[in-house]
């Protein structure tokens, strides 16, 4: 099994990386968040996740673990395959994990492929594992504060803006004074103003 890839990119195409390990290059389908991190002829690490069929052997490749969590994710929801998945984390994988925690179907829907009933599914499917008690994503911050953790929208709310890059710190004083009964996408809203208000 493939952990992941390292060397020079020597292709670098919309969709496909190669990297040149000791001479060998490695063909990863890549999402544009990822390409857009890679240089041509400049050193990159991608971790692998394979796909093997009877008639194709492929390599995704993930600028980071979270993309990767975010696809393997993805992909166990029924009618999500790796093309589509590819296609969702285009925007990377905080507008992902944002857009599945506040419910927002038209974010998923703008990857190809992605129709409705599919994005209703895979907001349906994965809330909980995002965001509630199954840690296939890890939430690695401190642990936020007790008044954050207050109410379940609040609580959600956390986690994205976690998962977005904020430290417990900045979320709890950029929540303070928000209303703990408004809805989680409502209360992001609320933090995310309040950010780029301070800075």
């Amino acid at each position: 099994m493939l952990y992941y890839v390292s060397g020079p990119v020597t292709v670098l195409e919309p969709g496909l990386a190669v990297i040149d390990c000791g001479g060998v290059g490695y063909g990863c389908r890549v999402t544009a968040y990822t390409a857009g991190q890679l240089k041509l002829d400049k050193p990159a690490r991608l971790y692998i996740t394979e796909s093997i069929r009877e008639d194709a052997f492929d390599l995704y490749g993930f600028i980071d673990r979270e993309e990767q969590r975010c696809f393997q994710l993805l992909t166990t929801v029924n009618g999500v395959g790796p093309k589509a998945a590819m296609a969702i984390l285009s925007g990377g994988p905080q507008s992902f994990t944002l857009a599945v925690m506040t419910g927002d179907e038209k974010s998923l829907m703008a990857a190809q492929g992605v129709g409705k009933k599919l994005a209703q599914r895979i907001i349906l499917e994965l809330k909980d594992k995002i965001g509630g008690g199954d840690t296939a994503l890890d939430f690695s911050g401190p642990t936020p504060t007790a008044q954050v953790q207050q109410g379940g929208n609040l609580a959600m709310a956390t986690a994205a803006l976690q998962e977005l890059g904020y430290s417990s710190t900045e979320i709890a004083a950029a929540l303070k004074g928000a209303d703990p009964t408004a809805t989680t996408e409502a209360l992001i809203r609320h933090a995310l103003r309040a950010m780029v208000m301070k800075g």
